[in-house]
């Protein structure tokens, strides 16, 4: 096309039988070619565009016949779906998990379980093994989580991951049901006799924060509880959890009722209980988590505290 402008528009001397055309004729053909220039232009484009569009006809043709789809999202937890979780526990830890009258596995842990693999929309696979058992049969790739009323704890971690608490572990008071209620606080529980069992994190707690009172240690803690049954002591100290089913239980004998409380340190009653899965498997433990927050959104989680423990221990 350049060429061929450059040849069209050139101001060319022309020859007739070999003499020199005059001014007029040159001027009157060079109109007569402006005229023709722009005809000869649209005819060139015209075909360039005809082949043109032959050449891209069966593109087009293949992309309005053949649509792109874009694929389906992936998983929000970014692996593949679960179809079972496979839990581990013990059976011998009331009301978190044991065996009732007729054989069936039961408790808190294990129906707490059973409501994650159900909110998860998975199966699951709930099996019981000897406490020593559950963490090696995990690190064995034998199970995918242990939920056992396990505790987090820095040597836990180390070697495993855990997922969000799903129980805290508290500790609370106890005293003579209907006595005195003074709040449970340093200054008023001055030269009280508190009972506690030697050497545990109790005790360090109560001679961390309650100098001045009377701290009465005893060899265990069903001996710190008789000495607060049988008059020997104004309050006991001790873990939440087997304090709330003492009083209700038949050995307190109906005498005493929890008081104040109830008491987080994690320094020295710990992080609370998680459910125990392998490092690795960040998918299974994302999933547990959010299940979790589903279960306390949609009540089932209180569901399930109300029915293992009455007497809320947190």
């Amino acid at each position: 096309m350049d060429l061929l402008n450059c040849r069209l528009n050139a101001p060319l001397r022309h020859r007739k039988n070999g003499a020199t055309q005059s001014p007029a004729m040159t001027s009157t053909r060079e109109k007569g070619r402006f005229v023709r220039i722009p005809i000869i232009r649209l005819v060139l484009i015209s075909a360039i565009m005809i082949v043109g569009s032959l050449t891209m006809a069966p593109g087009l043709a293949s992309a309005q016949s053949e649509p792109t789809i874009a694929p389906p999202p992936a998983p929000s937890s970014g692996g593949a779906r679960r179809v079972v979780i496979r839990f581990l526990t013990d059976s011998e830890f009331p009301p978190f998990h044991y065996y009732d009258e007729e054989g069936a596995l039961t408790g808190f842990d294990v129906d707490l379980a059973r409501a994650i693999c159900l909110e998860a929309g998975t199966q699951c696979d709930i099996r019981a093994r000897a406490w020593g058992e559950l963490l090696p049969a995990l690190a064995k790739g034998e199970a995918d989580a242990v939920i056992a009323a396990q505790r987090i704890t820095t040597p836990l971690v180390r070697d495993f991951d855990v997922t969000d608490r799903y129980f805290f572990t508290t500790a609370w008071f106890a005293g003579p049901r209907g006595g005195e209620r003074l709040p449970t606080t340093p200054e008023r529980l001055e030269r009280k006799r508190i009972a506690v069992a030697r050497g545990s994190p109790h005790e360090a707690y109560l001679r961390t924060f309650f100098r001045e009172s009377a701290i009465e240690t005893m060899d265990t803690v069903e001996e710190a509880r008789e000495a607060i049954r049988k008059g020997r002591a104004d309050l006991v100290f001790g873990d939440g959890i087997g304090l709330v089913f003492w009083v209700n239980g038949s050995l307190s004998q109906e005498c005493c009722e929890l008081k104040g409380g109830p008491y987080f340190e994690p320094r020295f009653f710990g992080d609370g209980l998680a459910i125990t899965v392998l490092q690795q498997d960040g998918d299974l433990k994302r999933l547990i988590n959010r299940t979790l927050e589903r279960l306390r959104r949609n009540g089932r989680y209180e569901e399930l505290m109300l029915r293992y423990f009455p007497n809320r221990v947190f």
